[in-house]
């Protein structure tokens, strides 16, 4: 007589493992984590902050056992981001610090599976919501410590960066370690508070509060660079909200018109680009930026096509890190552009794998956006287009939370229009 064979895993553990409400709280957690990196280094260093994201990664792979015969996985990953990750972790062969390079593509690895987790466990409003709560949690927390700092206290909360300059009207800093940082987050909580409110996913007084606190955030903060930003950000909205009010039949030729004038744009910008740099150079929030952006090119001629080494965030006390440093006479962590620091570390081969995954990414979020009814498809483009706007600027889109925000929004587009969807594929046992 045959023996039932009993399952390695008690059964209540797998379901409760592949449950709805396992897979929201993780899904909210790991976001809560990813944009409070800053404030966990500044609490338990680097160990813990790796620490922590292990245990998430390793309860991410359990739910995802767990579940693992209601996900379909076929033409939902990009080929895009295999490429570019495959790419940088490639580097490790010819790079000069080759375990922080190591680390550093772990550690990337380790945000985009947690990002795969959430994109293929939530769907799109349920990854609005997520977000939304967590950026509502930390801006407020941000904003009471700078009144804890800046108006009762009187004095800067040195571990976590906040200076207290509230009640000079800014700039403020919060749990992001930088006023840019800090008015990056804030401009994307603005985009999906704005979704809440259309969707309902919220009371209205509650998004409108959390409206308020996402404005606030960007005024107190006075980064140099968000005005830019937030301009590029709302003209992107009319253009998708006046591409939705057109007719389906004519729909498409409104499209190319508007990618055809962006190139156009993108092009005069690249033609006239040294007069862009020095009136942008006129002020002294760009002068930084310009010596560092200048080092770096200097540099990047010696590894053009293949690049230094993936690292991420800049092991300082490394070369060339710390030369670059050292010519500029400031600290700095990255290259204050994103492009460019591909280009210094993965070469010309990196960087153009990175502008095919995020021309893929919101192209297919575009047209999502353009022709489903609901409006959370609005999220993805608009929280890309603040991303890559940014990334003129700033680094961030490459790690940490916005490279989470990047891979979950690749994923998604490529559930609703991969290609991959329409080849033949095994059905599930």
């Amino acid at each position: 007589m045959a023996t039932t064979r009993r399952p390695l895993v008690p059964v209540s553990v797998t379901e409760f493992l592949g449950s709805a409400r396992f897979n929201s709280v993780l899904s909210l957690v790991a976001v809560g984590f990813c944009f409070s990196t800053h404030a966990i280094r500044a609490l338990i260093d680097w160990p813990g902050l790796v620490g922590a994201l292990a245990v998430l990664v390793v309860l991410a792979a359990l739910s995802f056992i767990a579940q693992r015969k209601l996900v379909e996985w076929h033409g939902l990953l990009p080929l895009t981001i295999i490429a570019f990750v495959g790419w940088c972790a490639v580097s490790l062969f010819w790079s000069d610090y080759q375990w922080a390079t190591l680390g550093a593509v772990a550690y990337q690895i380790a945000f985009a599976f947690l990002a795969v987790y959430i994109a293929l466990v939530r769907d799109a409003i349920q990854i609005v919501r997520v977000v939304g709560d967590v950026l509502r949690f930390l801006l407020t927390v941000s904003l009471a410590l700078e009144v804890l700092s800046g108006l009762l206290i009187d004095a800067p909360i040195k571990f976590l960066g906040i200076q207290g300059n509230i009640a000079l009207g800014g700039p403020i800093q919060g749990l992001f370690g930088s006023r840019n940082q800090l008015s990056i987050v804030a401009l994307i909580a603005f985009v999906t508070f704005l979704v809440e409110l259309r969707t309902r996913s919220v009371r209205p007084p509650v998004a409108v509060v959390s409206i308020t606190l996402a404005a606030a955030c960007i005024l107190f903060a006075h980064s140099p660079v968000i005005a830019a930003v937030s301009v590029v950000v709302g003209l992107a909205t009319l253009a998708l909200y006046g591409i939705r009010q057109v007719a389906p039949a004519h729909r498409r030729y409104y499209q190319w018109a508007l990618a055809v004038l962006t190139v156009v744009v993108l092009v005069v910008g690249w033609i006239y680009r040294t007069r862009v740099i020095e009136l942008l150079n006129a002020r002294a929030d760009f002068q930084v930026r310009y010596r560092l952006w200048i080092q770096i090119w200097e540099l990047i001629p010696i590894n053009q096509i293949s690049g230094w080494g993936w690292v991420g965030q800049w092991p300082t006390e490394l070369y060339p890190f710390i030369a670059i440093n050292d010519a500029t006479g400031v600290f700095h962590a990255n290259a204050l552009n994103a492009y460019l620091d591909l280009y210094l570390q993965v070469g010309l081969i990196g960087l153009i794998l990175f502008v095919a995954l995020v021309a893929l990414a919101f192209g297919r979020s575009w047209l999502l956006a353009s022709n489903k009814r609901s409006v959370v498809y609005a999220w993805a483009p608009l929280v890309l287009v603040s991303l890559l706007v940014t990334s003129v600027f700033e680094s961030s889109i490459l790690v940490e939370s916005g490279w989470l925000l990047l891979v979950i929004c690749a994923v998604k587009a490529s559930q609703g229009m991969s290609w991959r969807v329409r080849l033949p594929h095994r059905e599930a046992a």
